[in-house]
């Protein structure tokens, strides 16, 4: 097998918690007393346009909250939103251990909105860690699509077979597996430690 050089990472969900999932809509939902099936509908129709950079959290809310008066100022949900973020225990351990070795690219690979993604890559601290950040507000197009894994792969210039990435969720590992990039289903931060050191990335 040859030696991997280069390990792409999810943010959400292995690194941290997810930043704008359908658990944290339902946890708004509840705050503000929003009618949910109305604001997940608005959310399904605009979702993807956030995540890929095409749209921006204020006209974001604007469509699925505040196209009617509320009792309630938009920052309010902003600062809602982005305080959702939480480190998952051992996980940026498990990271820091690697930068360290300088032995392989670190880089994200998620599925995120640019100004929660830059919230997010300041205020946990990740560009102590992950050297470039391939997020989908970025390249413009969105995990599972095979798009984004070969991006990631042209623009770090290395091939499938020298690549591991790690993800949460099976889908999103089905296509980079197909592409012949290693992966790797994060549970938790000792069995991610493990599957590292079983594809010979030791930190």
């Amino acid at each position: 097998m040859p030696k991997i050089s280069a390990v792409f990472s999810d943010v959400g969900g292995v690194l941290l918690t997810n930043g704008w999932d359908r658990s944290a809509r339902d946890k708004l939902v509840e705050q503000f007393g929003l009618e949910g099936e109305d604001f997940e509908d608005r959310h399904q129709r605009v979702g993807a346009s956030l995540d890929t950079g095409q749209l921006e959290i204020s006209p974001y809310l604007d469509r699925t909250i505040f196209y009617r008066p509320r009792s309630f100022p938009k920052q309010a949900v902003r600062e809602f939103m982005f305080a959702q973020s939480k480190a998952i225990p051992g996980s940026l351990a498990v990271v820091a251990r690697l930068a360290q070795t300088r032995q392989v690219l670190l880089a994200t690979l998620n599925n995120e909105s640019r100004e929660l993604n830059l919230y997010r890559i300041e205020k946990f601290g990740l560009r102590n860690y992950f050297t470039v950040f391939f997020s989908s507000c970025f390249l413009g197009v969105q995990k599972p699509d095979p798009q984004i894994y070969r991006l990631a792969l042209d623009l770090s210039q290395r091939a499938p077979e020298e690549c591991v990435f790690i993800d949460d969720r099976p889908v999103n590992l089905e296509c980079a597996r197909q592409l012949g990039i290693h992966t790797i289903q994060f549970l938790n931060a000792a069995q991610l430690e493990g599957d590292l050191r079983s594809l010979g990335v030791e930190g």
